[in-house]
């Protein structure tokens, strides 16, 4: 049998008999070596360096799943998720706050999380928590049209003029089939809340005083 010349994340992790996820926060943190092979990967020899106890060592905890840093950020602040009821703090937050670079990803699954509860901890710490998680509370189109206190259908132009685009979508079940089911966008609150001030050229005034069944002045923009 051929024995591997290069390796990616998951298969050096599984060579060092290390977890996935000790091994994506030891290169975070710097503990083993960025990849020396084109595009994000290792050699054998480089992974044959690799200190696997060092690797265990820097990951001490068990990562913990986006819904429990949610929670968690949700206690910070004072206003914890309750079972049954509106999370004040959803998994959106915490994708959010991995796109900032405030917490780092450590599962390959596209549908779930794993973070390092230590750097949850230091998050939680923050003194502008409650800003960054109002800036990051998602609205969907609905929503996102009542904050601007324009209707629904200029939304929608603002989405087609590409002024805002989605942060991440949701599936939503009508009943128990899947059959049902449709994608909603969800977008930043401070996206849209910075909307009016991005587009100084449109008269807000009146955008906010259309009645219903009256043509969007933001219909003829784009075309």
């Amino acid at each position: 049998m051929a024995r591997r010349s290069d390796y990616d994340d998951s298969q050096a992790a599984k060579r060092l008999r290390v977890s996935a996820a000790a091994f994506r926060w030891a290169r975070h943190a710097d503990v083993i070596p960025a990849p020396d092979l084109p595009p994000n990967r290792w050699s054998r020899t480089a992974v044959e360096a690799m200190d696997p106890e060092a690797v265990r060592a820097a990951l001490p905890r068990a990562p913990i799943s986006g819904s429990v840093a949610a929670d968690r950020i949700a206690d910070a602040l004072g206003t914890p998720n309750q079972a049954g009821e509106k999370a004040n703090v959803t998994s959106f937050v915490v994708r959010r706050f991995i796109d900032r670079g405030l917490l780092t990803e450590l599962s390959a699954n596209p549908d779930g999380s794993m973070l390092n509860p230590d750097q949850v901890d230091v998050v939680c710490r923050r003194k502008d928590l409650a800003a960054l998680v109002a800036a990051d509370t998602p609205l969907g189109p609905n929503q996102a049209a009542e904050r601007l206190s324009v209707r629904r259908v200029e939304f929608d132009h603002m989405l087609r003029l590409g002024w805002i685009k989605p942060a991440d979508t949701i599936e939503v079940r009508f009943g128990t089939s899947r059959a049902g089911a449709v994608d909603v966008a969800l977008f930043r609150a401070a996206e849209v809340a910075a909307l009016a001030d991005a587009h100084p050229e449109v008269d807000w005034t009146l955008l906010r005083s259309m009645g219903k069944g009256r043509r969007s002045p933001l219909a003829a923009l784009g075309k």
